[in-house]
């Protein structure tokens, strides 16, 4: 039997020892084994999953023909990129587009009409786009290099980009293959956020320590109510470390808008970290605890509502503020929870250099947390 030539021969003697095979078919690159599974599907992976990944395939259980057969497909393990991946450039030269505007029309105070009389004033936006999209991306690149050192079939980051207040909803990779076990679960959950809060620092000392910007006559006295993005604890203290202050008295001075880089650093960080399903904190906390996660990632959405009534009700906040903020993650935390977090082929516990690794990197995600991140006042 012809293999597919970005694979070897698949380990068919192995697959037998478990699984009573009736036929195979080539579908595409894809190999299709039909017979009778002789153990639990969990126990078959297992016992096949090391023979066929060093051959060159992973495996699952897909379905069943006519529920008279069970089916374990084989498909080739992708080992790096393939062509020129144009969707991630388009994304991000997307993003690169959409903060520029978004940074020159709201934290450099362009007026539009002078954007529409010379579009090449976004330029001036670039420190700021430098920073957002250096910390999304160093954060997705650190998943990534992770994947790939694990032999994990992981995607470039996909940078989305979108409209005020900082020109991009954030960016995220795809982990196509299966994970292995428990270590490279954690290793690829905890890099991103690590790798993220790394060049998060960075920015914000940066940021911290360039000039102010000048606040034009026009936005001070036309402001009326503006929307403050509050200093996550992590914030001050590297403010503090530096010297630097992180607000201005005069109304016609405002923090070099690089610290807003920081800033979402932070504030993604934070919700990267929710233990929830295929979330960074799920990720890492399913390698630490196993299957007992998925009882922390019920509660989750619970306590973010319950963050939301507690703004709403009892401190006044509006809903435009940090109310729907995490009423709206809250419902987006149950629906992540209920698909579940990546489970491993090798269940077996961490070690605990790991599992004081994830202590650390929770420890470090709650101080990028604030109840009240975003607010509404009135100047």
């Amino acid at each position: 039997m012809d293999s597919p030539d970005s694979a070897g021969e698949p380990p068919i003697e192995a697959l037998r020892t478990v699984f009573h095979l009736h036929e195979t078919q080539h579908d595409g690159d894809r190999l299709l084994f039909f017979g009778e599974s002789l153990v639990p599907e969990r126990m078959l992976i297992e016992e096949v999953w090391t023979p066929f990944r060093e051959a060159g395939y992973e495996i699952q259980i897909a379905s069943t023909r006519g529920g008279r057969e069970d089916v374990v497909v084989a498909h080739p393990v992708n080992r790096g990129i393939d062509g020129i991946p144009w969707k991630n450039l388009g994304l991000f030269v997307a993003t690169i587009v959409s903060t520029l505007l978004v940074g020159s029309l709201t934290w450099y105070y362009t007026p539009l009409s002078e954007l529409l009389a010379d579009p090449l004033l976004v330029l001036q936006a670039w420190p700021f786009t430098a920073a957002i999209l250096g910390v999304l991306a160093t954060h997705e690149l650190g998943h990534y290099v992770m994947g790939r050192y694990h032999g994990v079939d992981v995607s470039l980051p996909y940078v989305i980009p979108f409209i005020f207040p900082f020109g991009t909803l954030g960016a995220v990779i795809r982990m196509r293959g299966q994970m292995p076990d428990r270590k490279a679960l954690f290793d690829i959950g905890v890099a991103g956020p690590i790798a993220g809060l790394a060049a998060t620092v960075v920015v914000t000392a940066i940021g911290l320590s360039l000039p102010p910007i000048a606040v034009p006559e026009w936005a001070v006295q036309n402001s009326g109510q503006v929307i403050v993005f509050n200093n996550p604890p992590l914030l001050d203290l590297i403010a503090g470390a530096l010297g630097r202050p992180t607000e201005y008295a005069d109304a016609s001075t405002a923090v070099n808008p690089v610290v807003i880089g920081g800033w979402v650093g932070m504030f993604f960080t934070v919700l990267n970290l929710l233990p929830v399903g295929q979330l960074d904190g799920g990720h890492i906390l399913r390698a630490m605890l196993g299957e007992s996660q998925e009882r922390v990632a019920a509660v989750v959405p619970a306590v973010l509502f319950g963050l939301a009534a507690y703004l709403y009700y009892s401190l006044g906040y509006a809903l435009n503020e940090s109310v729907g903020l995490w009423g709206f993650w809250g419902l987006l935390s149950a629906l992540v929870a209920f698909k579940g977090p990546a489970n491993p082929v090798d269940d077996s516990p961490l070690g605990p250099a790991r599992l004081a690794v994830g202590i650390a990197t929770f420890a470090l995600g709650s101080l990028c947390f604030l109840l009240v991140p975003i607010e509404v006042i009135a100047v």
